[in-house]
């Protein structure tokens, strides 16, 4: 039987946390870059959509291959090639390279995510939803510093002194590579222990794990979609202080990252698919008081992103648990459609909102986003599911 280790989890995190920093550095990165090369909001949206497509649509790909074989290498070789790639940015001048590297990063991020869920699955114990919070959380806090790092650099040190952010991949790495043997001999021995009780997978299982990536969609276009443009509303459309924004979008991911370590205790107790509503439901109720004008013009505007992303992303992990029950024979592929295909279906809807922002203008995107958490909502109340 597997138990919790959690010096396993935080290693794992820890991963997991420098990897994210990169991917959620870039929708605060893109401003600069748009400045720089003179691109259109649909352009740059369109850099965004590359970097969801390999960080994340070809995540399930990556965890095919790693049910068929245990491929530790992913982990280090994630890290250099997500910071690598994201590091850079601020040296071409020219669109076609900014996309070669957007997607250098996002095959890094891609590689690591399936090999990192698999691998964190069997030190989770009976606790699943809590100990898959520890290593979810590593990516909720890596996104939350991502952007406050990146805007720190660029307004202190300047654009063209962003590669300094690769040091803590190389960091990781070596810390990865340093506990291979640690983690790697329990992972396989669970490995095989898990395929000589291989179950089929029924057609209930897949309609209910398409709900769940359903619901998830909702959820990633919501977060996603506030992360990129609350920037591009403060820093372009009012004209404001870029590091204000940077600090707005940490406050909304770092309160996502308490919610998820909150949150996975109380769905382990009472029931996975009970919490998930619960949370799309004051999701739903909660967002739009973030366009309220007296909100937006107050200190309480962090106090409500706050509590928005705390409701909003507390499921992260409990999400990633039902899949993985529902697909208890293909845990790679189960992380890479729910953290991957899932994730990243979302973040390609932001491109819809530079389509909204270029015709209507930046308020009506950001705005545009409140009837998300709703659809998310509504597919809860008709997911079906067995705690």
């Amino acid at each position: 039987m597997k138990k919790f280790n959690l010096k396993v989890l935080l290693i794992l995190s820890l991963g997991h946390l420098v990897v994210d920093i990169y991917q959620g550095a870039l929708p605060v990165t893109l401003p600069f870059i748009k400045d720089k090369l003179g691109l259109s909001y649909t352009m740059t949206g369109f850099i965004l959509m590359m970097a969801n497509f390999t960080s994340s649509i070809l995540q399930p790909v990556f965890g095919y291959f790693s049910d068929k074989k245990a491929m530790a290498y992913l982990l280090p070789l994630g890290l250099v090639c997500a910071g690598a790639g994201y590091s850079l940015l601020s040296v071409p001048s020219y669109y076609p390279v900014i996309l070669l590297l957007v997607v250098i990063s996002g095959l890094g991020v891609a590689s690591y995510h399936p090999e990192g869920y698999k691998t964190a699955h069997f030190f989770t114990g009976d606790r699943a939803a809590t100990g898959m919070s520890f290593f979810s959380v590593g990516g909720n806090l890596g996104f939350s510093l991502g952007p406050i790092l990146s805007v720190f650099i660029i307004k202190y040190f300047g654009f063209s002194a962003l590669p300094v952010i690769v040091i803590p991949a190389f960091l990781c790495t070596a810390v990865i590579v340093a506990s291979r043997r640690t983690i790697m001999v329990p992972v396989m021995e669970h490995a095989e222990a898990a395929k000589k009780t291989a179950l089929p997978v029924s057609t209930a299982a897949w309609v209910s794990l398409t709900m769940v990536i359903l619901i998830v969609i909702m959820r990633s276009w919501t977060q996603i979609g506030l992360m990129t443009y609350i920037p591009f509303y403060y820093v372009n459309y009012l004209k404001g202080d870029p590091l204000f924004a940077g600090k707005l979008v940490f406050v909304f991911l770092f309160f996502g990252a308490v919610g998820t370590l909150l949150g996975a205790p109380i769905a382990d107790r009472f029931g996975h698919r009970f919490f998930i509503r619960v949370s799309m439901l004051l999701s739903t109720v909660t967002l739009p008081v973030v366009f309220i004008p007296f909100i937006q013009n107050s200190a309480l505007l962090f106090v409500v992103l706050g509590l928005q992303g705390m409701l909003l992303v507390s499921t992260f992990s409990v999400t990633i648990v039902m899949a993985q029950k529902l697909l208890p024979n293909k845990l790679g592929v189960a992380s890479g459609l729910m953290v991957g295909f899932a994730i990243g279906t979302g973040g390609i809807g932001v491109t819809l909102l530079g389509l909204v922002a270029d015709n209507y203008g930046v308020p009506m995107a950001l705005q545009s986003i409140v009837v998300l958490p709703l659809v998310g909502f509504l597919l809860s109340v008709l997911l079906r599911y067995d705690d």
